[in-house]
């Protein structure tokens, strides 16, 4: 998927298209006053005050033959180079450019862009006539506080995007579609996943299928991290307010935190696991022999998100992230990374996804540590990435303040990218919280620590697995991996029972679909239920004592006896294909 933001060209062409936008829309609405009109990475978008009128979609195509109009007239996009006083006189009628002019310094100069009767506040640069902008679709229409308050006006927001072909704009409106049609909110309700409901904002309930498909994440998340040497923890969801002042989070995140009053005492519902996990080591003596020591905890944190900012199980106030803590001597630095790097591979290789790694270096103000750490850290990451074979890009100055890292950005199937899994060097809370080990001359020593996630969370992990599959899940996560429908109950039901005790009895999730329907109906029930095999038994499997199936997507059926069968679908299960 590409950033219109960071492209260059389509930057300009999209802001010149907010520009064709409003032109538009002050033919249309004469009354219509602007406030802002930025590129983003989906396009475009324009922020306007139309009064008592109100657009809604329906209206989105009107603006758009109007558009369309205006670029065919092939009128030349100037530039007008005024002082601050020539620039309050021009927009003396705008209150939204009087906001916007009157917070520049007296000295700045200030420009604005006209094509034909339409002139806009602007830095540019813009397209040079209105032709350059002929491929455009308008996408949607919502509401937007002036200056992003919600004190203020709601003021409606436009949404667009353009392009250089025509070609260009069907294949993203294609991509759109196919993404609306992947949207974990619409499928995770068609497929009884989860649920939002309005006495819990931002806080998902779990429906039986997604607790089965969570369930079978969080069993492969555990196994994967016993092979790995982790021991596994569970801390408390609230600790008190000493705590969070020593991590640092009472006086940098407490506007984030769910806080709480109990014996006269201050209690926060916790927003991270990090300081838990330091408690825990705290608990025992530990000398270099115990390194490095992996800790791992899939931790329920809370924080308080802008209700405008929730969306499904991608920005939610409660999820669990898949935490571990890993303390080390600093010779065990590098590889212990590459085996994490490895690993971080051998998990996304199971889902089918593909993935790159960023590396965030020393802010160039406000870190601790001195340059000669940071330096070794980030020496130590980038031999990490070179050793194991993985090539990295360079984020510079994107470092935390307390260490630089690591970021893996997957790629789904319709190659959006998703930031998941992250390793993290910290040279803040190992001081703040004082933790030593005994080194190899009997010495004191503070541990490197290291964070490190692979889903990110468990929720947003499940988000963005539902729309890469398009909720048809490989057979091992799949919530019902087989539907059995006999073809007459009055027949058959009894034989189709004891197919179904048989693939319990082997471990397999399946569901028996004795309903008074017609066959046909059942049968395109279970492929919209994205079942990925459906059992279909009649006279000749009944007769034969053999299983006739059809697999998701597929119109072909295949007969086989019962061991295969089982075979078929345990070797599936067992190898997660």
């Amino acid at each position: 998927m590409i950033n219109i933001k960071e492209d260059e060209k389509l930057n300009i062409l999209n802001h010149s298209c907010a520009h064709l936008l409003a032109h538009a829309v002050k033919r249309l609405y004469p009354n219509a006053l602007f406030w802002v009109g930025p590129v983003i990475e989906e396009g475009f978008y324009y922020d306007i005050d139309l009064g008592e009128d109100v657009i809604k979609e329906e209206d989105l195509e009107r603006i758009e033959r109007e558009m369309k109009r205006i670029s065919k007239d092939n009128k030349r996009i100037t530039k007008l180079e005024l002082s601050k006083s020539d620039a309050l006189d021009m927009f003396k009628d705008d209150p939204y450019k009087i906001d916007l002019i009157s917070n520049m310094e007296d000295d700045t100069n200030i420009t604005a862009y006209k094509q034909d009767d339409f002139v806009d506040l602007c830095r540019g640069p813009h397209m040079q006539t209105t032709r350059d902008m002929k491929y455009f679709k308008l996408l949607k229409v919502s509401g937007a506080y002036f200056k992003g308050d919600s004190k203020n006006k709601m003021l409606q927001r436009i949404y667009g995007i353009c392009f250089n072909t025509e070609e260009d704009l069907n294949n993203h409106l294609n991509f759109l579609e196919e993404a609306k049609r992947r949207d974990h909110r619409k499928l995770g309700k068609e497929l009884g996943l989860f649920m939002i409901n309005e006495y819990g904002p931002g806080f998902p309930f779990w429906l039986p299928n997604g607790m089965t498909l969570r369930k079978e994440l969080e069993d492969f998340w555990y196994s994967e991290h016993e092979k790995e040497g982790y021991k596994f923890i569970k801390t408390p969801i609230m600790l008190n307010r000493e705590l969070w002042e020593t991590s640092g989070h009472w006086f940098n995140y407490k506007e984030n935190m769910y806080t709480s009053t109990i014996d006269e005492r201050e209690f926060a519902i916790k927003p991270m696991n990090c300081p838990g996990s330091l408690l825990v080591y705290k608990n025992d003596l530990h000398s270099y022999r115990d390194f490095p020591l992996r800790i791992g905890e899939l931790g329920l944190v809370h924080r308080h998100e802008a209700s405008g900012a929730l969306s499904g199980l991608f920005r939610v106030r409660m999820f669990s992230q898949d935490d571990a803590h890993i303390f080390m001597t600093e010779n065990q630095m590098e590889s212990e990374i590459i085996n994490l790097i490895n690993f971080f591979d051998r998990v996304y290789n199971i889902f089918g996804l593909d993935y790159s790694i960023e590396l965030s270096t020393r802010p160039e103000e406000k870190y601790i540590g001195s340059i000669e750490v940071w330096d070794r850290a980030e020496e130590v990451l980038t031999l990490a990435c070179k050793k194991s074979g993985r090539e990295f890009i360079v984020n510079p100055g994107d470092g935390a303040f307390y260490g630089p890292k690591l970021d893996f950005h997957i790629k789904d199937s319709l190659g959006r990218t998703w930031q998941c899994g992250t390793i993290q060097l910290d040279m803040n809370l190992p001081e703040r919280f004082d933790i030593n080990y005994i080194a190899e001359d009997g010495e004191k020593k503070r541990p490197v620590m290291l964070h490190r996630v692979i889903f990110g969370s468990i929720e947003r992990f499940i988000g963005i697995l539902i729309e890469h599959y398009a909720g048809a899940f490989p057979l091992w996560i799949s919530p019902v991996q087989v539907n059995v429908i006999p073809v007459n109950n009055q027949y058959h039901l009894e034989y189709s029972k004891t197919i179904k005790e048989l693939l319990i009895n082997n471990n397999i999730r399946v569901e028996l679909d004795d309903r008074g329907e017609k066959l046909g109906y059942k049968m395109r029930e279970s492929q919209t239920k994205k079942i990925p095999y459906t059992l279909v038994l009649g006279d000749k499997e009944k007769e034969n004592n053999t299983i006739s199936y059809r697999k998701y997507g597929s119109d072909e059926t295949f007969t086989v006896t019962k061991d295969e069968f089982i075979n078929i679908i345990r070797n599936q299960i067992d190898n997660k294909k």
